[in-house]
């Protein structure tokens, strides 16, 4: 069992590093096609769609087996997707091929993560969790540090042809294609885990999610709020940066020190913070903060160092909540069937992952200070909603004690 987890952090770092290569140069490249800013929160957000509808499929079919076929066939897809985004050279054909890609990465993600929480035990899941989180964030700064290195070193860049930014995408989906078959190779499934289950059908699996209680449906509109803010954060920050004049290489190294501060936190913090008994008040404490550093951040005179400084405060908090909020959620699995309430989560992450680039990009468009004020606004609806859960669990544990008495 601790062999499987750690292969599966494994997978994440490499698919962290091989799923980023391309976001460096992507503002850049779309910028050069002559497509209008506007549009690179159209792709985001055409991705984020496939991930939504892709999260509870690809989370059903798992739960009737065989997660190792599922995980290759969406990668392969993305491989598929990131190489037409590459060479059709269309807007219109370049929002399709997003959503292509979206549908079929987030087989991986989903599949890897609920086949960890399944393995693992109760006291080990956050930790668990957390290092896949870790792993995957150390991986995409790696990527964003090695996709820029690619475009703008010189010497790199004349022998691989990636002076033609098309060719960074070409990368990727090769990479992405040999890491598909180290999993292959590598990758095996538990064949004793909920033997006595009986598999849904995928119809089944979609009535099961679409009963589920109501402090879970409240719990999940939260996680859309809060990774609305998120999103557009981690996405238009990209765009700060090109705006303001830094490179990819520059973009690129700030990102991968996110990522070791991530690691750190991972590693060291999110222990401490899964030992936590009031789970929904350590959750909405992480976002109040969150807000206020938003609010001061874009809003400091230095960018750069404050970026370096303060917002690293806001890096190591997100870490942190990732965890907490997947252990939550898996806790309301019936019947262990995580596979499909994983991919639920994912719908309802992805939503805010559609809807946050959309808004963000007409914010921007006015000011940058509009979309990030907007971010810390919408962590802090979030912490509302959070308040609404943990009443509503109070209620619910209130009555039980009443009934048993």
């Amino acid at each position: 069992m601790k062999k499987t987890v750690l292969l599966i952090v494994v997978f994440f770092l490499l698919q962290g590093i091989i799923h980023n290569l391309g976001h460096p140069v992507t503002p850049a490249f779309v910028s050069g096609l002559g497509i209008p800013d506007f549009m690179f929160g159209v792709f985001f957000a055409s991705m984020s769609f496939g991930l939504m509808i892709g999260g509870p499929i690809w989370g059903i079919l798992s739960d009737q087996g065989q997660k190792k076929k599922y995980i290759i066939i969406g990668l392969l897809i993305y491989s598929l997707g990131q190489f037409l985004f590459g060479y059709s050279h269309y807007a219109s054909l370049m929002v399709l091929v997003r959503f292509i890609s979206g549908f079929g990465v987030v087989s991986s993600s989903t599949l890897m993560t609920s086949h960890v929480i399944e393995i693992s035990d109760v006291r080990d899941r956050a930790k668990h969790l957390a290092y896949l989180g870790a792993a995957f964030t150390v991986g995409a700064s790696l990527g964003y540090f090695i996709g820029g290195f690619l475009a703008t070193n010189e010497l790199v860049s004349t022998f691989l042809g990636t002076t033609d930014l098309r060719r960074i995408f070409l990368i990727q989906a090769i990479a992405n294609t040999l890491y598909v078959g180290f999993i292959y190779i590598s990758f095996k499934e538990e064949k004793d885990l909920n033997v006595t289950i009986k598999k849904p059908s995928i119809l089944q699996g979609f009535k099961d999610i679409s009963s589920i209680e109501p402090s879970l449906l409240i719990f999940l509109i939260s996680l859309t709020f809060i990774t609305i803010g998120s999103t557009n954060l981690s996405k238009y920050i990209d765009v700060y940066f090109n705006e303001l004049g830094y490179n990819p290489q520059q973009l690129g190294t700030f990102v991968m020190v996110t990522g070791f501060v991530s690691l750190l936190a991972s590693l060291f913090l999110v222990p401490l913070f899964a030992k936590s008994r009031k789970l929904l008040s350590t959750i909405a404490f992480i976002q109040i903060l969150s807000a206020g550093i938003i609010f001061f951040t874009f809003r400091a005179n230095n960018f750069i160092l404050v970026m370096y400084t303060v917002f690293m405060i806001y890096v190591v908090l997100k870490t942190i909540y990732q965890p907490l909020e997947q252990n939550f959620i898996s806790q309301h699995a019936k019947g262990g069937k995580y596979g499909g309430v994983m991919g639920l989560r994912q719908s309802f992450v992805s939503i805010g992952m559609v809807i946050g680039p959309l808004i963000g990009g007409l914010l921007y468009q006015k000011s940058p200070l509009f979309l990030f004020d907007f971010s810390g606004l919408v962590f802090l609806i979030g912490v509302f909603l959070l308040i609404i859960v943990y009443i509503l669990k109070r209620k619910h544990i209130n009555v039980n004690q009443i009934e048993n008495e």
